[in-house]
């Protein structure tokens, strides 16, 4: 290609049009009819030129006898050119870095980008084809190969939407079915056409024979004279009777060379031929007679030159559509249709009744392109973060937060209200929404309160996938959060049984001669101030300060993890094999989604943030007092490879085939208890200004919904519209004084039958958890779940109270019993709440000293009349101060069964001192979080597990007794 633009472009030498100003084009929806993509967009400008032209070229034509217009096929060359460099320049406009790529792939000729051996076989071509299909950078893709290679194999192997030069069988198909503009057509075929045209033939009841041609020329010369009115013919050289149909044809179309033995006397004078022979596109060149060239108006080179040209604009037009497509697009999803039974079936009854979407599917409907997803299976993919990228200027949709009162130990609900709303939202109003949830932690989903996705006809589907390993998340952060472990306890040996010289020659080992830093020691010489990076130039003192971390066993905070609920891990004793020397020292293990490190990826914003942040992470203080970090340890790069798939969110979706993503997993007792920064961030685009992105928050509002403000709207930025608050009959009634309720132990005859006062009582705690989101500027509507025992006067009374709490509204909810449409009036309460506004403010000030924040959350939300810290607690907090972590926002690690610290304390406890008995420092993740009494990081078993439940069939491989 490369070769041949020279002598086009010395063709096209003659002056263009004057020079004008710049012009701004208005793009229809629909692009032109005329083949080969069209243009849409450009329409009106080019109707404006050729009105132009026509003028010039009348006004030339008046000069005299002498004066002569310029030859038709010139102009019509030089119209394509100019079109597609105008079209061109205005894309590159508004997309500066855009550019349109091209990609030949040619065998045998080492004039292209891509060259194969003339030998390649078919597969090594499609093995370049289908690399090119995948690369983003290239817009369209040309084969220059023999004819012996254009195998249907190898022609349908190009993607649609790279072939400008239209042989695959989408595009010859869509042209055969009259949608020209949906495809690309053949430049050699269009240029005959239009040459034909321009030239003043009259189309319409000509016979027209093509002959030589074969594939997708022969067919699209065929269409396209077929819908001009013609009467078209199509043969070989060697077809019998071949002189008879020449002799009678008004135009000859000649697809490859002339063989010796067909004389041009066979062609009727007059009679008009156009040669495709000589084709531009496939760099083959006609080898008939020598000296024998076909005559008539219209020449060999025309056609090269305007079927070139003709690619070009196939190009620009390619490139155009690329760019469409990376803006935002309006959802063209189709849900899925429910069909709720009385009485409600189990929940993986429920889930596996419904066949849900091909997760690739779904994922075009809500407007992701190929290349932004990773798909697992049939029913969940992960999305890559270049999205943010592409849609980095659509405007956010409406961002709404889930959270409740104080629950039960069985839950109330905020995950089904979270998924029965957006159902609602889109299933049923038609309004763009995303729920965006926690992934679950295998502990709970085998240990008491079951699985996360939600219940009932309000469900993640497949909701065993949902909550079994999901794509793999927990287990990298897992793996990743042990091996920073591993690493501690390591280099706390090695220092220990070492000198500096021998310590510092296995850290900067010589490999064939050559001793090299790594780029991390080379980071961490930097920190210490040491700016050498030659191993052999440090002196014996910088070698010490180099290769010992000095840490002191007592300061470590970092524990092995496990997704698992094992009391017996909560106190270990570590090193005490033989090997470990008599290095040992008592440690824990906790529950892997308590890991600091799934906290980074709930919190992070980008992959360069989480190495960053991962880094940060401190681990213990070394002898001096000094922090020791994941950096200084060297593993951050390790560490970040681990998490490197895991910081993509994971699309699945609800029964009513609404998308959900499923990302991260903190609990909110012992963390943060949100979903990740990143899918709410995603969610927000692809759902669009109009649309809503439901997030839940974990337990009651004064753990998940005062974490979720105070520190993941400060790590995102991002500021809610509205909070939906989450209460049950069943939770007001236990606040209102009913007896305890116990996992696995039916309820009580109080919580079946009604009683009024039980839930007046209790609507003490529902009124307090308003209060407490008012306190940050947010609308509150008040979800009730409603349960089957639940009665009307006891679903009226909490409205009632709740509106007068303060609240926006006050809705039941169906969902459970129906899906989405039995939170439509939720639906609606919400979209009206969220059009009101919100005056979102934080709670306390982020440099106020670390004890007075912790003293404001205390007291401001769960009503406490003073903070208590224990010795080891204040210890803790001087030294994060002095260390420069006293800027930080507080994560109360705390129960979630009351306000207070005390579990069987209901309704909204009073005048009671809050006890800190530790505090410990996430300086990854960005957070200080205080122990409340005795709150334990390691869940344990009851005495009959969910487990107890769980089997498979082994005939049909499905998931038995999730709940």
């Amino acid at each position: 290609m490369s070769v041949l633009l020279p002598r086009f472009l010395r063709q096209l030498r003659r002056p263009l049009l004057p020079a004008g100003p710049p012009r701004r084009l208005r793009v229809p929806s629909r692009a032109s009819s005329n083949g080969g993509g069209g243009y849409g967009g450009v329409e009106g400008l080019l109707r404006q030129r050729r009105q132009r032209r026509q003028q010039n070229a009348q006004a030339g034509s008046s000069h005299g006898p002498g004066s002569r217009a310029p030859p038709a096929q010139n102009s019509i060359v030089r119209e394509v050119i100019q079109n597609s460099k105008e079209v061109l320049r205005l894309l590159q406009e508004k997309n500066p870095a855009f550019k349109p790529v091209l990609a030949i792939i040619q065998a045998g000729l080492n004039i292209t980008h891509i060259c194969l051996p003339p030998e390649s076989g078919e597969d090594e071509i499609i093995d370049e084809i289908l690399k090119i299909n995948e690369d983003t950078r290239v817009h369209g893709l040309a084969l220059q190969i023999s004819e012996n290679s254009f195998s249907n194999k190898v022609l349908n192997a190009l993607k649609p939407e790279k072939d400008v030069d239209g042989v695959t069988d989408v595009n010859l198909g869509k042209l055969v079915r009259g949608d020209a503009h949906e495809c690309f057509v053949s430049p050699v075929a269009r240029a005959v056409v239009e040459l034909l045209e321009k030239s003043g033939v009259n189309l319409d009841g000509k016979k027209i024979l093509v002959v030589g041609a074969h594939g997708s020329l022969e067919a699209t010369l065929q269409c396209l004279f077929q819908r001009r009115g013609s009467m078209t013919m199509s043969c070989q050289w060697k077809t019998p009777q071949l002189q008879s149909k020449l002799h009678e044809a008004d135009v000859v179309v000649v697809g490859s060379p002339k063989p010796e033995d067909v004389p041009l006397s066979w062609i009727q004078p007059g009679t008009t031929v156009l040669n495709c022979s000589h084709d531009l596109l496939s760099g083959k060149l006609a080898c008939g007679s020598p000296g024998e060239h076909f005559s008539g108006p219209i020449t060999e080179s025309d056609v090269s030159l305007l079927a070139a040209a003709l690619r070009i604009q196939n190009m620009v037009v390619s490139g155009r559509r690329w760019l469409r497509e990376q803006q935002y697009t309006r959802w063209r999803l189709h849900c899925l249709k429910l069909q709720p039974l009385s009485p409600v079936p189990s929940d993986i009854e429920i889930s596996r009744a419904q066949t849900p979407k091909s997760v690739d599917v779904l994922a075009k409907e809500i407007g992701l392109l190929a290349d932004e997803i990773e798909i697992y299976g049939k029913s969940k993919a992960k999305v890559r973060l270049s999205l943010l990228e592409r849609l980095k200027d659509q405007a956010d949709g409406k961002y709404v937060l889930v959270a409740g009162i104080t629950p039960t130990p069985l839950g109330e609900g905020k995950s089904t209200v979270t998924v029965g709303l957006v159902q609602a939202l889109t299933a049923h109003l038609n309004i763009n929404s995303f729920a965006c949830l926690r992934q679950p932690s295998q502990g709970p989903t085998f240990g008491v309160k079951g699985g996360a996705a939600g219940g009932g006809y309000a469900q993640v589907i497949p909701m065993e996938e949902f909550n079994l390993h999901l794509t793999g998340d927990i287990h990298a952060i897992t793996a990743a959060n042990n091996l920073l472990a591993a690493a501690i306890d390591t280099r706390i040996l090695h220092e220990n049984t070492q000198t500096d010289k021998a310590l510092y020659n296995r850290l900067v080992p010589s490999v064939n001669g050559v001793r090299e830093f790594s780029d991390i020691q080379l980071a961490r010489l930097k920190k210490l101030g040491i700016n050498k990076t030659d191993p052999g130039a440090l002196t014996e003192e910088e070698i010490s300060k180099f290769a010992r971390l000095d840490i002191d066993p007592s300061t470590i905070t970092w524990q092995r993890v496990l997704d698992t609920n094992d009391r017996f891990l909560r106190k270990i004793t570590i090193g005490q094999a033989n090997t470990e020397k008599g290095h040992f020292r008592q440690a824990q293990f906790d529950i892997a989604v308590a890991s600091e490190i799934m906290a980074v990826l709930a919190l992070t914003s980008s992959l360069k943030d989480m190495k960053e942040r991962l880094g940060r992470m401190v681990v213990a203080s070394d002898k001096s007092g000094h922090p020791v970090t994941a950096e200084d340890l060297g593993v951050t790069g390790a560490l970040t490879v681990l998490m490197k798939d895991a910081i993509k969110p994971n699309l699945m979706q609800t029964l009513e085939g609404t998308p959900v993503f499923v990302h991260a997993g903190p609990f909110a007792n012992i963390a943060h208890g949100n979903s990740s920064v990143l899918a709410d961030k995603i969610a927000l685009k692809l759902v669009g200004e109009e649309g809503f992105v439901v997030t839940e928050a974990g337990f009651g509002a004064d753990i998940g919904m005062e974490k979720f403000f105070n520190i993941k709207c400060r790590a995102s930025g991002l500021v809610p519209n509205v909070v939906v608050l989450v209460a049950t009959v069943r939770a007001l009634k236990m606040h209102g004084g009913g007896p305890s309720v116990t996992a696995g132990v039916p309820l009580k005859r109080e919580y079946t039958e009604e009683n009024i006062q039980l839930v007046a009582d209790g609507c003490c705690n529902l009124q307090k958890q308003i209060q407490i989101a008012q306190l940050f500027g947010v609308p509150v509507v008040v979800a009730l779940n409603v349960f089957k025992t639940d009665t009307r006067a006891e679903i009226d009374l909490v409205c009632e109270l709740a509106k007068r709490a303060g609240a926006f509204d006050a809705v039941p909810c169906y969902h459970w019993s129906v899906g989405g449409k039995g939170s439509v009036d939720l639906a609606w309460a919400v979209r009206e709440a969220a059009s009101k506004g919100s005056r979102f403010r934080f709670l306390y000030d982020i440099q106020l000293p670390i004890v007075e924040k912790i003293r404001t959350i205390a007291q401001a939300v769960y009503g406490a009349r003073d903070i208590e810290l224990s010795p080891e607690a204040q210890s803790k907090i001087d030294r994060y101060t002095q260390q420069g972590f006293g800027n930080l926002p507080i994560c109360m690690a705390k129960t979630h069964l009351s306000l207070s610290h005390q579990p069987d304390k209901k309704g909204v406890p009073r005048d009671f001192i809050l006890p800190i008995s530790d505090v410990r420092a996430s300086i990854g993740a960005g957070f200080i979080y205080p122990l409340v009494g005795t709150m334990s990081t390691m869940p344990g078993l009851p005495t009959r597990p969910c487990f107890y439940d769980i089997d498979l069939d082994t005939e049909t491989e499905q998931v038995k007794g999730l709940f």
